[in-house]
């Protein structure tokens, strides 16, 4: 039997697809790591890329979409739709005899595969761009991802029930293209046949007027001459190589998506306000330096919690008045989330809540927190120089306990600060952090007792607040939670100050509660003191003590909950000096994150935001 063979501009549009679709799904299983309740794809760790995840996953993306378009080009251009029409006859071989059943089936399995493709494209856009990048765009690209995954196996199956071996070995051996057959044109077959019809009804006029010729081979010439005028096509037009249009376009096509991603930055104007109509840091959103300026909104998702959907929009407003900077962030979160690994005594003694803190990714029982990046990368695709997926990033450091990336750069430091609910935030502080080179495990790290962190470090400096507890092994290597620090000097007063003790970790504090301890408000830990306490008591899992200090103390801040949604004020100078701090003026990137009390199930967003500085 003849070998079969496909047309090289289909075999080269086939395979470039599925690459550009590998290195896209390979790429986006590692991005998909980071998201909760995932981790079951570390299981394939060996098998994903590592580095330049998000620059890799994003030039696959460009491809896949240049190509899809391309191949929708050439298909029309080539005049092969006719293999993939969907028309009555063909859908009536759904139910027609097994060979008619199986041709319409793959027919129908490639028009969802074009429709689930579209779908892709369009949700990895509206995600990419940051247009509603939410909850459910993301299920949809996750959804649509297995989905082509699945038409891949279905359509080898397909193939292979058509035609066998020979019929999938196609796409391995290239022919030219076959000239299409002309399009029936009844108009101009109505004409060639009334102009036929008056050629014979004037020649039989001649004949018999005309004596008849004893060799009537001398009109063969003529006769040759009018079949030959007939049979020349009518309204010739250039015919160009269908694959050039489809190639010239795919690659305008990447260009315009790669020129327009790189015109169409996020900006964030910081405005400039004299030093009297600076905002007062309290919460209060009523300022006059906020009320003059519209914000600039994004919406961030893949984090952990918010109602379960992991996603929240946040608004941003800059001023400064040549020396300071202040922002306003507003972000939307259903809970005033203050409860942060509070302490409850059980029968058999003190115990920590807590739902993965063990492995450093406590969800249930952490404060709210908000985080900022400010980089002097230029880069669109930051994570990749900043964040380093996968469950053992850094070979000569512990893995990670919980299965996801860290957080460290290769040289150089990237700002970080972390507002906390509970710890510095209530105090008025922002821990100001930074993401550096990879650190030295401390003996517990090494030891997996508490999390190795990367590059990720307080700058230098003391803050005001301590866990209420000790972290130790026990003797069979695990980890156990001791004795509290320190236990209340009045439980009375330090029960009021918390507010209505509710230890579902979805329903927030109330207005006006706090969990935490001062010193003043406590004593140091005493069997004594501890043996007069009932079981069934909760205390607080944060001990507040002093000021923030040194590189540690650049940024404060204040925050009110009200109505589902936080309002944090924050001041920093425009530049502080330090070399873990990037200055704030035109040109810096930043990135926001929220968590819902989360320890580090943060939102996220692809674009950074460029700062422009009046």
């Amino acid at each position: 039997m003849k070998d079969r063979k496909t047309d090289y501009g289909t075999i080269i549009l086939h395979w470039l697809l599925v690459a550009a679709f590998g290195v896209a799904f390979f790429s986006g299983m590692r991005i998909a790591t980071e998201a909760p309740e995932r981790s079951w794809i570390n299981l394939f760790d060996a098998v994903l890329p590592r580095e330049s995840v998000w620059v890799m996953h994003m030039e696959a993306a460009v491809i896949l979409v240049a190509v899809t378009f391309a191949y929708a080009v050439y298909v029309m251009r080539s005049g092969l739709t006719q293999r993939i029409r969907l028309d009555k006859a063909r859908l009536r071989g759904l139910f027609g005899r097994p060979r008619a059943r199986l041709g319409a089936f793959n027919i129908v399995l490639t028009w969802v595969f074009f429709v689930t493709m579209l779908a892709l494209i369009a949700s990895g856009g509206l995600l990419y761009f940051g247009l509603y990048a939410g909850h459910d765009v993301a299920m949809l690209h996750w959804y649509g991802t297995w989905a082509i995954t699945a038409f891949a196996g279905l359509h080898i199956l397909s193939h292979y029930r058509i035609g066998g071996i020979s019929q999938l070995l196609r796409i391995f051996r290239p022919t030219y293209l076959a000239a299409p057959a002309p399009r029936l044109d009844p108009i101009e077959l109505l004409t060639l046949l009334a102009e036929q019809s008056a050629r014979l009804q004037a020649d039989a006029d001649r004949a018999d007027t005309l004596p008849q010729p004893a060799d009537d081979t001398a009109q063969a010439p003529a006769a040759t001459a009018r079949r030959s005028d007939a049979s020349r096509p009518r309204n010739p037009t250039f015919q160009s190589n269908p694959f050039a249009v489809a190639a010239a376009i795919a690659i305008a096509g990447a260009s315009v998506i790669v020129t327009a991603d790189q015109l169409s930055v996020d900006h964030l104007q910081v405005h400039r306000v004299s030093s009297a109509d600076v905002p007062t840091l309290d919460g209060d959103t009523s300022d006059r330096a906020w009320r003059n300026i519209a914000p600039f909104s994004l919406m961030t998702s893949e984090g952990g919690n918010f109602d379960g959907k992991g996603e929240t929009r946040i608004e941003i407003r800059a001023v400064h008045d040549g020396t300071w900077a202040y922002f306003q962030f507003v972000w939307e979160d259903p809970t005033r989330s203050l409860k942060h690994l509070p302490l409850i005594k059980q029968a058999d003694g003190w115990h920590v809540l807590h739902d993965g803190y063990e492995s450093g990714d406590e969800h249930d029982f952490n404060e709210d927190k908000f985080s900022v990046l400010l980089t002097t990368s230029d880069v669109t695709l930051a994570g990749d120089h900043t964040f380093h997926a996968g469950p053992h990033p850094v070979s000569d450091a512990p893995a990670t306990m919980t299965g996801r990336g860290l957080h460290f750069t290769a040289a150089g430091y990237v700002d970080v600060w972390q507002w906390q609910a509970t710890r510095g935030g209530a105090t008025g502080w922002i821990d100001d952090a930074h993401f550096g080179p990879p650190l030295q495990p401390t003996p517990m790290q090494a030891r997996n007792i508490v999390p190795y962190r990367g590059g990720f470090a307080p700058d230098p400096g003391m803050a005001n607040y301590s866990d209420n507890f000790v972290v130790d092994a026990d003797a069979s290597g695990g980890v156990r939670l001791i004795a509290p620090r320190r236990l209340p000097l009045d439980l009375a007063v330090t029960k009021a100050a918390m507010g209505e003790i509710d230890l579902d970790p979805n329903h927030g504090e109330s207005d006006g509660a706090r969990w935490f301890m001062t010193e003043a408000e406590s004593v140091p830990y005493s069997p004594e003191l501890d043996a007069r306490i009932p079981a069934g008591t909760v205390i607080p899992g944060v001990i507040i003590a002093g000021e923030f200090s040194g590189d540690r103390a650049d940024v404060r801040c204040a925050a009110r909950w009200a109505s589902g949604h936080w309002a944090l004020e924050v001041a920093r100078r425009l530049d502080t000096g330090s070399e873990y701090d990037v200055p704030i003026k035109t040109g810096i990137f930043m990135r926001v994150a929220a968590f819902d009390h989360s320890q580090i199930r943060h939102t996220r967003h692809v674009r950074p935001i460029r700062l422009e500085v009046e």
